[in-house]
C-alpha cells in the first residue's frame, strides 16, 4: 500500500498534499507496509509510484466549492477534472488521467481513494493557510485511519 502526496509548497495551500506526506512520515502515522512518498507535482511519476501496490491513497488540493479546509474522500469514478493542460509533460500531471494510463497498462492498483483539501490560499508563499495548518491533526488522523 501507498500514500502519495501530491502537490506544489511553494503555492500555500496547493502544497497541502506533500505536508501531509511528510507529516505522516516525520510522525510515523503510517502503519507498517504502508509506502509515505512526496511526489510533488512528478506528473507521470505516480505510474512508478503505484506499480505492484494493492491499494493507492492520494491526497492533493482540490478546488470543490466547498469551505476552505474542507477534506473530502473520493474513488477516481466520483472525480471529474477540470484541469487544463498546456501539453504532454513529465511534470503537468493530471491524477485522472495518469490512472488510467495505468489502467491501460494493467498496473493499476485494485483500490484507490484521493482525498482533497480545499484551499483557503493558493497564493505564493512556503506556509499553509492558517485554516489548513489548524486542521493538520485532523487530516493527518483520517488518512491513518484509511489504511486500518
Amino acid at each position: 500500500m501507498v500514500l502519495v502526496g501530491l502537490g506544489n509548497p511553494l503555492m500555500s495551500d496547493e502544497g497541502i498534499g506533500v505536508r501531509l506526506a511528510a507529516e505522516m512520515e516525520s510522525r510515523r502515522l503510517a502503519p507498517p507496509g504502508v509506502d509515505v512518498l512526496d511526489l510533488g507535482t512528478a506528473g507521470l511519476g505516480v505510474l512508478h509510484a503505484i506499480r505492484g501496490q494493492q491499494k493507492a491513497v492520494f491526497v492533493d488540493c482540490a478546488l470543490m466549492g466547498s469551505e476552505p479546509g474542507t477534506m473530502r474522500r473520493f474513488t477516481p469514478e466520483e472525480v471529474v477534472s477540470q484541469k487544463v493542460r498546456t501539453g504532454l509533460s513529465l511534470h503537468e500531471g493530471d491524477l485522472l488521467q495518469t490512472l488510467e494510463l495505468a489502467r491501460r497498462l494493467g498496473e493499476c492498483p485494485g483500490e484507490i481513494v484521493i482525498f482533497g483539501v480545499e484551499p483557503a490560499s493558493l497564493a505564493p508563499g512556503l506556509e499553509l493557510s492558517p485554516r489548513l495548518q489548524s486542521r493538520l491533526d485532523q487530516y493527518l488522523e483520517i488518512l491513518a485511519e484509511e489504511f486500518v
